[in-house]
């Protein structure tokens, strides 16, 4: 009868472990002489073998850091001030800014005002004009001479002067490119679900609202929708739970 010789260290010492062959029988309690056929030697990992280990069970498929939010990818220990991964925020993110949102006849007329101004006022920005309006056509090529060339003016300017807007100035920091985020892309279609024409429209054509595309449009369409004495600066209650 043959068997095998126990094996040193079990199942979980067996990285180090070598198999030699040996003539030597042994004659049990029993007197069943036991002649193994391999005996395995085990014998810890060398130094160098666990250190290989080590490195192969490294993730080295993912990077080390991120560079999202980071200074900026691979910067100099050296470099103190750290770069934002935002760049064209940056004015947005130091200064109060003003901003000016138009609801389109097509959101009052579907009873949305409500509902926009909600989410405006829940980001924590400042209302400081609003009123319903009847714009003139005079007004409505005023405020798109910018698309006087292009082929859909007339459309769009028949559109914007066929009911009643509702007119609003907000106040805040980073108010304008946070406002162009809540309202989504001019297509809704491929606006971000959450904003304003993500969820509320399904064609550029009626895409419910409008809102400056920077500080400088926003100070000049406040100034051209609003009449002197027809904004109000006031400080909410709630302002020490929305800023420093």
């Amino acid at each position: 009868m043959e068997g095998v010789v126990g094996v040193a260290g079990g199942i979980g010492g067996a990285s180090g472990c070598v198999s030699s062959s040996s003539p030597t029988a042994a004659i049990g309690s029993n007197g069943v002489v036991c002649r193994p056929r391999a005996v395995l030697s085990c014998a810890p990992p060398s130094p160098k073998l666990r250190a290989s280990n080590r490195h192969r069970l490294r993730l080295s498929s993912f990077s080390s850091t991120s560079h999202l939010f980071c200074s900026a990818p691979h910067a100099s220990r050296g470099r103190t001030r750290p770069r934002i991964f935002l760049p064209h925020l940056v004015a947005s993110l130091e200064q109060v800014e003003e901003t000016y949102v138009m609801i389109k006849p097509d959101g009052v007329q579907r009873g949305l005002v409500g509902e926009i101004i909600s989410r405006f006022e829940r980001k924590g920005f400042r209302l400081t004009g609003l009123k319903l309006f009847q714009c003139p056509t005079e007004l409505a090529e005023e405020h798109y001479k910018d698309l006087q060339s292009k082929p859909f003016f007339p459309k769009l300017i028949k559109y914007i002067t066929s009911g009643p807007v509702v007119c609003m100035a907000w106040e805040g920091v980073g108010v304008v490119a946070s406002a162009r985020k809540l309202i989504g892309s001019t297509n809704p279609l491929q606006a971000e679900p959450g904003t304003i024409r993500g969820d509320l429209a399904v064609q550029t054509g009626r895409n419910v609202v409008h809102g400056s595309d920077s500080p400088e449009n926003g100070q000049r369409e406040i100034a051209l929708w609003f009449k002197e004495g027809e904004l109000c600066q006031w400080t909410p209650a709630q302002a020490p739970w929305l800023w420093e």
